[in-house]
């Protein structure tokens, strides 16, 4: 019989190997086995941590394991004086960046290179070529979400102007979920499209997911970022920036903007063909679903794939019948509605 704090380990395990990581033992550390390997008891001066990640053989972040129940809110101050540590044959380095706590069913991850960097739940660990790649940046996303430009109003209504800088204030706040209320016929798409194009110039967002229940919206909404033209710039948004509206499960990787279906992208995430006449209404209105969808980490579509999804008429229930499909992805949200609930 395996103890909790076993099984948490065995969970952990699983789910490193799930997101490319190489799990080794201290005494089998082979630096060069892979981009990404995950160290288990790796001794540091004050006790051994129980998972040490390095990336192209320097360390860069530590995991504390808890068992399942354990708030790991609480934890996060050991995960720091690990993260600090001299570590065993590297001596001292610069602080950890990356810092995971982890159940193996629940795990929260700082960056501390952010501003303020706190705590957020996680569906699954980053990829280790993410985690690269954000090393190679000179600042993170939320550090360059305080940096956005003065908005220029030209063409833009009061109330559009309104919602953008609001918007840009929440994220320079790390609030990872905002709403834009807005009402019919007030350009809520066009000032979703000037949000989308100020967080890719300004911000650098690698993907951002456009979140639509039809595939007549999505229609629609394609055709708002095809007719864009920014204010700044004499080219449109598509000169500029790949649009991609998904009518497969593949996602372009040179893609900044994707527009999905939830029905889409729910079978994304479970690996599965649509039925395409399932895009044609809504699946909000279903009596048929009386429980929350379940997903599965889906290695191909990390949890990281997309910075911001924008949610169009978030409110038909979108937080309660198809909560999990957004809690998958590490991702700041953005709900759109004319009539909140």
């Amino acid at each position: 019989m395996l103890t909790p704090e076993q099984q948490a380990r065995i969970n952990i395990d699983k789910q490193l190997l799930q997101a490319g990581w190489f799990v080794q033992d201290l005494k089998d550390f082979y630096p060069s086995a892979s981009l990404g390997i995950a160290v288990r008891e790796y001794p540091t001066e004050s006790g051994s941590a129980d998972y040490i990640l390095f990336i192209d053989r320097k360390p860069v972040g530590v995991i504390e394991a808890k068992k399942e129940g354990i708030t790991l809110s609480g934890v996060h101050d050991q995960t720091t004086r690990y993260a600090s540590d001299k570590l065993k044959y590297v001596g001292k380095v610069s602080d950890l960046p990356f810092q995971y706590e982890s159940t193996g069913t629940e795990t929260y991850f700082t960056d501390a290179r952010d501003p303020a960097p706190r705590q957020r739940e996680i569906f699954n660990f980053h990829k280790p070529e993410t985690l690269n790649e954000w090393l190679k940046q000179e600042e993170t996303l939320r550090a360059r979400l305080k940096k956005f430009p003065t908005l220029n109003s030209s063409g833009l209504r009061v109330c559009q102007v309104n919602a953008i800088i609001n918007l840009e204030e929440s994220f320079s706040l790390n609030k990872p979920r905002a709403l834009v209320q807005m009402a019919t016929g007030a350009g809520k798409s066009y000032c979703a499209v000037t949000s989308v194009y100020r967080l890719l110039k300004f911000a650098k967002a690698k993907r951002i997911l456009f979140l639509v229940d039809t595939r007549n919206l999505g229609k629609q909404i394609e055709q708002e970022f095809q007719a864009y033209k920014p204010n700044d710039d004499k080219r449109l948004f598509t000169e500029l920036y790949t649009v991609q509206r998904l009518r497969s499960n593949f996602i372009d990787p040179s893609a900044q903007v994707c527009i999905s279906t939830i029905q889409r992208m729910y079978s994304i995430l479970k690996g599965k063909e649509l039925d395409e006449s399932l895009e044609d209404d809504s699946p909000y209105e279903s009596k048929t679903i009386d429980k929350p969808v379940d997903v599965a980490y889906t290695p191909n579509i990390p949890i990281e794939t997309f910075d911001f999804i924008i949610i169009d008429e978030c409110h038909r229930s979108i937080y309660n019948l198809w909560k999990q499909v957004l809690d998958y992805f590490d991702c700041f949200m953005i709900g759109l509605t004319a009539t909140p609930d």
